[in-house]
């Protein structure tokens, strides 16, 4: 198989509808003008091995476990795990904690991978990242399908996205979008876009 390029993946992102153009909410309480919602396409296994296989190729050397920070990452974690043949766990948050659960371990001189979905501000990758520094593992990198920062992501280990494309975020009280009317949508809530 040819490694995909960039059109390739928005191409695949673009024929599911993952792109969306509206006016979301994001869980942080952020505007968007565009929302991406892999799920769309992470729920086809052949895409998503597909995917996992192009981002897998971005690191070389071996890994011993593959891990998600957040839900949207978990699907593609695994296949990125599948293709490595390694195990793959992931963090979760309860309250203000993010934490292992479910009794996943990590054992010290690991090499974890850091598999997400989607980047926008790396706020809680590199949250990840200091609790693998605490279990005393060794992070190789951070790979995500979709990196959609507008500035510089605050990790310190090299970071290999499949696509980049910078979307603006606005705070609530200085939302661009509310300005000019535009209701709002809550991304990922199953309602129908705003107008439909």
């Amino acid at each position: 198989m040819t490694r995909m390029n960039k059109l390739d993946v928005l191409g695949i992102l673009q024929e599911h509808g993952a792109i969306l153009d509206g006016h979301y909410v994001m869980p942080s309480g952020l505007h968007t003008e565009r929302f991406v919602e892999t799920a769309l396409v992470l729920q086809y296994p052949h895409l998503a091995q597909k995917l996992a296989k192009a981002l897998s190729d971005r690191f070389l050397g071996d890994v011993d476990v593959v891990v998600s920070p957040a839900m949207g990452g978990v699907v593609l974690g695994q296949e990125v795990a599948r293709v490595r043949k390694c195990r793959a766990i992931f963090f979760e948050r309860r309250g203000d904690a993010m934490g292992l659960r479910r009794s996943f371990r990590l054992e010290a001189g690991e090499r974890a991978l850091i598999v997400e979905d989607v980047l926008m501000a790396g706020r809680t990758t590199a949250e990840v990242l200091s609790l693998l520094s605490a279990y005393r593992v060794k992070t190789v990198g951070v790979g995500a399908l979709l990196d959609r920062s507008t500035a510089p992501l605050p990790l310190a280990v090299p970071v290999r996205t499949l696509v980049s494309m910078p979307i603006r975020v606005f705070p609530a009280d200085a939302c661009e979008l509310c300005r000019r009317g535009i209701p709002t949508t809550g991304p990922g809530d199953g309602a129908p876009p705003a107008g439909a």
